[in-house]
């Protein structure tokens, strides 16, 4: 079964994060990423840049809204996120678990929904 792991943390503590302690975090992710990779757990997953490069769309009576930012204001900000292939929701928290942002933030685990085609189909 697939899990979206999503990576959540405080976007200004970790600005203020020194530039090597934020670099040894990173490699630290790349290796997380690449041990989960070997065992194939993950299937994919990437870094997203902050929130202030976010673009909010809308749709509302067939007319597009575009915001500057995020979507909602909140103490922590999407970071990134693993997609992991795993037996169950406890194996996919054992891989979540090595995830090192989950150390300042949260990773927030959710079975993917794979939607079938042939099963909405008009009759």
């Amino acid at each position: 079964m697939k899990y979206l792991a999503l990576v959540y943390y405080d976007e200004q503590k970790m600005g203020a994060m020194p530039e090597a302690d934020w670099h040894a975090l990173n490699r630290e992710c790349i290796a997380c990423g690449e041990k989960l990779r070997a065992s194939s757990t993950m299937i994919g997953g990437e870094a997203l840049q902050t929130t202030e490069t976010a673009t909010t769309i809308r749709v509302r009576d067939d007319r597009v809204t575009i915001t500057d930012g995020p979507f909602a204001e909140t103490k922590e900000q999407l970071a990134g996120f693993y997609l992991l292939e795993a037996r169950d929701l406890n194996e996919a928290i054992q891989a979540a678990g090595k995830i090192p942002p989950a150390r300042y933030g949260c990773v927030e685990i959710r079975p993917v929904r794979e939607l079938d085609p042939a099963q909405f189909q008009p009759r």
